[in-house]
């Protein structure tokens, strides 16, 4: 069992307050984030859907090549990427899409055996079981030759 810890300090109120990422590992120490970088173009903070975004993309490529070496079949190079859309919803925001675009380097797959394994890893990776409520989770996999 593993357990991973993230911490956050937040000052002000709303729109005005400014917030502070942290993790154990020290990725991120006092990483800025708010309104701005959240649901503006500020590109000077973080926002907690990049951070999901970061986390899903890495766990799915992870439990890909995890599982390819379970098929004896040796990864090359694998390049995730995760859009994830907040939509306003009544009130609040909800997380309605996770959109992973995936393009690995994996000789000696075929592209049938490539589509199944990565649709197994799309659905075995905890981000993603931890993340079902969300209404529509997508892969797109391409098998560079």
């Amino acid at each position: 069992m593993t357990e991973k810890t993230a911490t956050v300090h937040w000052e002000g109120q709303g729109k005005n307050g400014l917030g502070q990422i942290s993790t154990e590992t020290g990725a991120l120490k006092n990483y800025p984030y708010g309104f701005a970088s959240r649901f503006e173009d500020d590109r000077r903070g973080s926002n907690p859907e990049e951070l999901l975004g970061a986390a899903h993309a890495a766990c799915f490529t992870m439990a890909f090549s995890f599982a390819c070496a379970k098929a004896g079949i040796a990864t090359t190079s694998i390049d995730t990427t995760a859009r994830v859309q907040l939509v306003k919803q009544g009130e609040g925001f909800v997380i309605n899409r996770i959109a992973l675009t995936m393009q690995a380097t994996v000789p000696g797959l075929d592209r049938t055996q490539f589509q199944e394994i990565a649709a197994a890893a799309k659905r075995e990776c905890p981000l993603s079981k931890a993340l079902a409520s969300v209404p529509e989770i997508t892969l797109d996999a391409v098998l560079r030759t």
